[in-house]
């Protein structure tokens, strides 16, 4: 029995606490691990389907070390002699109180749980919350993680993300829009479109469908704009149409297709 600042404590206060906790870490790695394990498994699964489970891995992981948690502290507290039945009838009478000192934490945790049930969203899915986009990185029982492409990340609570868009849903679509002088012939752009996308054909990025072209979408006061189509995959149609301009380009000065550009007269007044 050793004593510290008047107060006996035994090896028992030594030994048990180091235990508890100890035994604690292991149970929650040796969880954590089949959790991952039962996880990898799962081998020829879509990738939506893959996205969701490690999502609700990562949501059981969390609940699973919540719970541990909880149980050492209440393992320690009755090691030190307090009275864990007590504390916890008194729970009864303070639970008002507490609950209305956590509300949002109380609707983040229910949020949470609503969030993963309802696949609202998954890890990898691009989203839309209060102006910031960007990628869901992680998704706990009180927050979600936002990284946009500047690399930027936002922790939003749960119980905040009621309004939002996903992008990943549904398929994009890149959208180009092309300015062709009027002294071109229109059977003539009509040829080089159609050589362009023989040429292209299974070779434009990201693409599900063929491109299209919907033909003139605005008669400006220098070019005919042509506009051109091409679905693809989710949040994927920028570099799409970024290939899809740089192709367009080289297939129109092979085909002789003028491009209009800004030209500017200058006089001196002579």
């Amino acid at each position: 029995m050793l004593k510290v600042f008047g107060y006996s404590i035994s090896i028992k206060h030594i030994v048990l606490p180091i235990l508890y906790i100890t035994i604690g870490i292991i149970t929650f790695k040796f969880l954590k691990h089949i959790i991952t394990k039962s996880t990898q498994r799962r081998t020829n699964l879509k990738a939506t389907q893959k996205q969701r489970i490690n999502t609700i891995a990562i949501l059981l992981t969390n609940i699973i070390k919540y719970l541990i948690v909880i149980l050492v502290i209440i393992s320690l507290l009755s090691v030190f002699g307090i009275n864990v039945g007590s504390i916890l009838t008194g729970l009864g009478i303070g639970t008002a109180i507490i609950g209305l000192a956590f509300q949002d934490l109380a609707k983040d945790l229910i949020a949470g749980v609503n969030i993963i049930t309802e696949g609202k969203y998954e890890i990898g899915d691009t989203i839309e919350v209060d102006g910031f986009m960007g990628e869901v990185t992680f998704i706990g029982l009180r927050t979600t993680r936002i990284r946009n492409y500047k690399g930027a990340t936002k922790i939003i609570a749960n119980h905040y993300m009621d309004n939002l868009i996903n992008y990943s849903n549904n398929k994009s679509l890149a959208v180009i829009d092309v300015g062709i002088s009027y002294e071109n012939k229109e059977e003539d752009i009509e040829k080089a479109f159609e050589n362009l996308f023989k040429r292209l054909e299974g070779k434009i990025p990201n693409a599900t469908k063929a491109p299209e072209v919907w033909g003139v979408n605005e008669l400006s006061d220098s070019s005919v704009i042509y506009r051109v189509v091409v679905e693809t995959e989710p949040m994927k149609h920028i570099a799409t149409e970024r290939f899809m301009k740089k192709e367009i380009k080289k297939e129109f000065d092979a085909s002789k297709i003028k491009i209009p550009y800004t030209q500017i007269e200058v006089h001196n007044g002579k």
